[in-house]
């Protein structure tokens, strides 16, 4: 049997997690510009639905933040008090992110419904172009953001690359509401604050969606059927394996966690197994670059 050499995916995992946090400190760097333009465009322009939105913005800076200082924790060695290592720390600024959406969402509401019946100027024609602006920006940045995340599989950055298609759509709500706001008079001025309703609920929603994600992480949640699959077969693979009884794959930020039971003949001698058990784990990493450390079972097969 001819195994790769393990340096190979331990580069590859060094590539992901250099990809990744180069695509998080990019998105730190552009939704803190967005943050900052829609906040003052937003004040300045009389538009409560810009302001709300440079809320998501600033929400998904700290996200992109919160990411590029999990991935460098995580990159840790094992030590002596956390054996596994520290990939999920990932998971844990997720679900924090999700928190601090949520809160946000909640503020948002809270202003528009305060404010309702409040007098504002009509917006000014700069706030509409600031948020036509941030649709395209957005746009882009979801497009490299989500390729980048397919290729590692980093949930993080996957719920931040949606967080970034979901501002497209909140923006273009906005840009419905300022169009509205500045051109139909007075008496369209709600429509700015309903557009900053749809706002607090597109934050609320992705919200929802990242924190259930990162929970289901931390609670080992089994691996997707095409990653064990996958597994199962290349476990198959391996000359002296004759099933596999048991298969658990946990999620451990961009990485995966392996526990397997193989079955070998039982007329195996226990130094044979014990290779054979280290074949199949050299084996899996090697092949699966996402496959950060495998725990094997030797049992005898039945009926062999």
């Amino acid at each position: 049997m001819n195994v790769e050499p393990r340096d190979k995916s331990l580069g590859q995992i060094d590539q992901w997690y250099d990809q990744t946090t180069r695509a998080a400190t990019l998105g730190l760097i552009v939704m803190l510009a967005l943050a900052t333009a829609k906040f003052l465009g937003g004040y300045w322009g009389h538009s409560l639905a810009l302001l709300s939105d440079s809320l998501h913005s600033l929400g998904d800076a700290i996200a992109s933040a919160m990411i590029v200082v999990s991935l460098h924790w995580s990159r840790r060695p094992a030590d002596r008090e956390h054996p596994y290592g520290h990939s999920r720390i990932e998971s844990i600024a997720a679900s924090n992110i999700a928190l601090l959406l949520m809160v946000s969402s909640g503020w948002i509401v809270w202003e528009a419904i305060h404010t309702w019946s409040v007098d504002r100027e009509r917006p000014h024609a700069y706030a509409l172009f600031i948020a036509v602006a941030s649709v395209g920006v957005n746009e882009v940045l979801y497009r490299y953001s989500a390729a980048i995340a397919n290729r590692t599989g980093s949930q993080a950055l996957k719920a931040s690359a949606w967080d970034q298609r979901l501002d497209v759509l909140g923006s273009l709500i906005v840009v419905v509401g300022v169009v509205v706001a500045r051109f139909g008079g007075e008496r369209w001025h709600a429509i700015d604050h309903l557009a900053a309703l749809g706002v607090a609920g597109i934050i609320a929603w992705a919200a929802g969606g990242l924190y259930w994600t990162s929970i289901q992480e931390l609670m080992d949640r089994q691996a997707p059927p095409e990653v064990l699959d996958q597994i199962r077969q290349l476990a198959l693979a391996v000359p002296g394996v004759a099933g596999v009884d048991k298969l658990r794959v946990r999620k451990a930020g961009i990485e995966y966690l392996v526990d397997i039971h193989i079955e070998v003949p039982p007329a195996m001698s226990i130094a044979e197994a014990h290779r054979l058990g280290h074949a199949v784990k050299d084996h899996l990493i090697a092949q699966v670059v996402a496959v950060k450390d495998v725990l094997g079972h030797v049992e005898p097969a039945p009926g062999v």
